[in-house]
Formats: C-alpha cells, structure tokens, sequence
C-alpha cells in the first residue's frame, strides 16, 4: 500500500541552498534511474505533438534531456513546463532552443493551470506519487480531457527500489534527498494502479509495466 508522507523540497523556497543542491541531486538520480531514456522509450509510438505540456517539471532539465532523444523525429515542438515554481533557467531555454524547440513556463497549481491549455501530449517525470488517489483521480480525469496521449515516469514501490533509495547517500546526496528519496519510493506505484484511476470514459488504450532498474511507467494513447 502507499504511503505518503511529506517531501522536504516541496516546502523549502527555490533559492534556498538545500534546495538547490537537492535539485543537483535529482539530476544525477534521474541519471541512474535512466529516466529520460524511459520517458523517451514511452514516448516514441506517439505522434509528434505540437504542445508538449511537462506537469511539475521543475527547472526543466530533465524535459530538456528527453528532448534532446526526440528532436530528430519530432521537430519543432513546443514544451510546457507547469510547476509551482518558476525556476527555469535561460540556459535550460537556451538548450531547447538549439534543438529547434521552444519552452515557456506556466506556474501555478496544477488544477488551475492545466485547464489553460490543450496539449496534445502531457508528460509527467516524479510527480504523480505526491498525490493521494483521490487527487491522482482527479489530475488523470482532466488530463484525459485536455490531451491525447499521456506517459508518466515515477518511483517503482518495491524492496529493490526502497534499499537503493536508502543508498542515495553514495550518490553524494544531502539531507533533502535522502528524506525525500525514501519517501518517493513509499508513495510510488505498482501493479495497475494508475491504470484503476484512468477514468473509463472515451477509449484509451493503457499501459502500465516496470522499468529497470527502479521505474513505475504508465501511459495512456487515445483511440
């Protein structure tokens, strides 16, 4: 069973210095988790979209690295970060500028912000598992209304993932994301059970599977 408990960065501000090294942190997690090879592998039976909307994407950088995969065969596409902060650096914008992409940023609360707009696909890379179910019904309900294809990279919650989150230490990693990596695998997925929130309404076709080494992957292409 899930279990949620609070994650420190989510309540520290963006400047402060535990923060910005835990981002640090998340980027080098992110790398041994291989989680923009993934996203990208979830990604590569959907068409090209023109609006790529990136839901709690944080600084961006992760986005920016799966796009660096996918640029040769989607070209010209426009990302959407939408995070409650703005923390998006002109360098970050700058690299997906370089690929013949553009970024812009949306912040606000998630249920506010994403009824704004109509992306054709939504991606989402260590956010789901913040949410309760309730919430989770919620989200996935409007995204199956605003888009038409939708992946999602997030902690896998097993015995594998929960001794390697409490060796992120080796990693170098401070006090935030040794907290926070233990309790992102706690709250993480398993079996179907983002596939039981998708709203059966319209005809979707889902997917939900494990991915090496320490990833939960679901994704969701309308019919």
């Amino acid at each position: 069973m899930r279990a949620l408990v609070p994650e420190i960065l989510d309540h520290l501000a963006p400047d402060d210095p535990r923060a910005i090294r835990s981002r640090r942190d998340l980027a080098r997690i992110n790398w041994v988790m291989r989680q923009s090879a993934i996203m990208a592998q979830a990604l590569s039976d959907f068409p090209a979209p023109k609006l790529l909307a990136d839901l709690g994407g944080g600084d961006g950088r992760f986005v920016l690295s799966v796009a660096r995969r996918l640029a040769k065969r989607w070209p010209g596409v426009k990302v959407l970060i939408l995070d409650q902060q703005n923390i998006v650096s002109t360098e970050t914008r700058a690299g997906f500028a370089a690929l013949g992409w553009d970024c812009d940023m949306l912040q606000g609360d998630i249920f506010q912000t994403l009824p704004q707009i109509a992306p054709d696909i939504v991606t989402v890379n260590l956010f789901l598992h913040h949410l309760d179910d309730a919430a989770l019904a919620r989200l996935l309900t409007l995204v199956a209304g605003r888009a038409k294809g939708f992946a999602a990279c997030e902690p896998r919650r097993s015995a594998f993932a929960l001794l390697a989150s409490h060796l992120v230490f080796a990693l170098g990693a401070n006090d935030v994301t040794r907290h926070d990596a233990v309790a992102s695998v706690r709250a993480g997925f398993r079996d179907g059970e983002l596939s039981s929130l998708w709203p059966p309404a319209g005809a979707w076709r889902l997917g939900e599977q494990a991915a090496f080494p320490f990833t939960h992957v679901f994704k969701a292409h309308a019919l």
